[in-house]
C-alpha cells in the first residue's frame, strides 16, 4: 500500500482455490452497479480465491445484480428487509443454514481487498479456535481533494495504531473475516446475554452493526485479530457534509451500543474512549479561548518550551502519515489543516452525543462510487 493504493492483483500461478464447505463470501448491496465490479474483481484476484461470492441484492433500483452475475457471483434479493444492511446479513445468514461453511467473509460492495487478504485470514483463523474474527485493516481510495488526503492521513493513523498495539477496537463492516461457530453463539445468546432478537447474528436495530458485533464476540469471549496482510481500500468521503453525516453515524452508533450493553468489563475501554474524546474537545476549546485571549491582551508569547513540545507533535504527525506519499507529508506539516478536520471531527461527535442523548434517529444517505479511485 502506497499513497491510498492497495495492489488487487496476483499471478494465475501463485493463486489457489478455496472451496464454499470452507468459506462464502457474502457481499451486501444496495444500488452499487457503479463500485461491485471492482469488489468481485479483486475477490477473483486473491491467493486464495473463494469458490463462493454471494451478492445480498438488497433492495437495489439499479443492475446491481446483473453486473454480479456477469462476474461469476451467486445473486440472492432480500425479501421486504427494511433493516438495511444487518437485515440483508441477517436473512443471507439463515439462507447458509442448508449449506453453512467453516468461515463467513463479509466485505462491502464498494470495498477491494489487498490480494492475500483472504489467505492470511484462513490461516489465522485455522491456527487459533478461539479466534473469532479476522477484521480488515481499512485505508483510503486515492484522494482527490484535501478533504480526502485528510481522511486517508486519519485511516493511515488508524491502522498504526492498530498494528502497534494489537489490538482490534472494531471489527470493520468494509471487510472482515468470521468463524461460524462465533456467529451460531452470537445468534443463539441474543435476547440473552446479548442485546437484538433471538437468531440474529447482527442486531437490526444498531446504526453501527459492526461496533455492535464486535461488542458481542467480546462479550462472549472471542478473540479478534487484524493482520497487517488484511488491508481493504475503501472510498472516503467528498464533501464535509457527507463526513459530518458519516462520523456522526459512527460516534451515535457506538453511543447506543454501550447504552444496550452497560458497563462492563469488555465495555470500558470503550466509555473510556468516548471520555477522551470529550477531554479533548475541552482541551482544544480552552487552548483556542487562551490563546486569542492572550493576543488580544498583548501578552502572547512562544515559549522555547513549548515551541519544542510543538516540534515533537509536528514530527509525529508527519511520521505516523509517512506511508500515504508525498501529499499527506505536506499536509501534516502543515498542521493547521489537520486541526481543523480534528475539530469537525469532534463537532460531529457533539452532535452525536446530543442525538444519542435525546434518542434521536440520524439518517446516513448512500454516497456514489468514484470509479477513479480504483487501484
Amino acid at each position: 500500500m502506497h499513497g491510498g493504493q492497495v495492489e488487487t492483483r496476483t499471478s494465475e500461478r501463485t493463486r489457489t482455490s478455496v472451496p464454499p464447505d470452507r468459506l462464502v463470501v457474502l457481499v451486501p448491496a444496495h444500488d452499487e452497479a457503479d463500485a461491485i465490479g471492482g469488489t468481485l474483481a479483486a475477490l477473483a484476484e486473491q491467493t486464495g480465491a473463494p469458490q463462493r461470492v454471494v451478492v445480498i441484492a438488497d433492495n437495489c433500483t439499479d443492475d446491481t445484480a446483473d453486473v454480479a452475475r456477469r462476474h461469476g457471483a451467486e445473486v440472492v434479493e432480500t425479501v421486504a428487509n427494511t433493516a438495511r444492511k444487518a437485515g440483508a446479513l441477517d436473512q443471507a445468514l439463515v439462507r447458509l443454514r442448508t449449506s453453512p461453511a467453516q468461515y463467513v467473509l463479509v466485505v462491502d460492495a464498494d470495498t477491494r481487498l489487498a490480494p492475500a487478504f483472504v489467505e492470511t485470514a484462513l490461516a489465522r483463523l485455522d491456527a487459533d479456535v478461539r479466534l473469532g474474527a479476522v477484521s480488515g485493516i481499512f485505508v483510503g481510495e486515492r484522494p482527490r481533494s484535501v478533504l480526502q488526503q485528510l481522511q486517508a492521513n486519519e485511516y493511515e493513523r488508524y491502522r498504526t495504531q492498530i498494528l502497534t498495539t494489537q489490538r482490534v477496537s472494531v471489527v470493520t463492516g468494509t471487510a472482515s473475516m468470521f468463524r461460524l461457530t462465533a456467529l451460531d453463539e452470537v445468534a443463539a445468546e441474543r435476547g440473552r446475554r446479548l442485546p437484538g432478537s433471538p437468531g440474529d447474528v447482527y442486531d437490526r436495530t444498531a446504526i453501527t452493526e459492526d461496533s455492535e458485533l464486535t461488542l458481542a464476540l467480546k462479550t462472549l469471549g472471542w478473540r479478534l485479530e487484524a493482520p497487517q496482510e488484511c488491508v481493504c481500500l475503501t472510498e472516503l468521503m467528498p464533501t464535509w457534509g457527507d463526513l459530518h453525516r458519516q462520523r456522526v453515524r459512527w460516534y451515535k452508533g457506538m453511543l447506543d451500543n454501550l447504552r444496550e450493553y452497560g458497563f462492563t468489563r469488555t465495555t470500558a475501554r470503550y466509555v473510556g474512549q468516548q471520555l477522551m474524546i470529550g477531554v479533548g474537545m475541552a482541551t482544544l476549546a480552552l487552548l483556542t479561548v487562551l490563546t486569542v485571549a492572550s493576543v488580544v491582551a498583548g501578552v502572547f508569547a512562544v515559549s522555547p518550551f513549548w515551541l519544542a513540545i510543538g516540534g515533537v507533535f509536528v514530527v509525529n504527525r508527519l511520521v505516523t502519515v509517512w506511508p500515504v506519499g508525498r501529499d499527506g507529508r505536506l499536509l501534516a506539516a502543515a498542521v493547521i489543516p489537520e486541526i481543523v478536520y480534528d475539530a469537525a471531527l469532534q463537532a460531529a461527535f457533539l452532535r452525536a452525543v446530543v442525538c444519542a442523548a435525546a434518542r434521536r434517529d440520524v439518517t446516513w444517505n448512500h454516497v456514489t462510487a468514484n470509479p477513479t479511485g480504483a487501484p
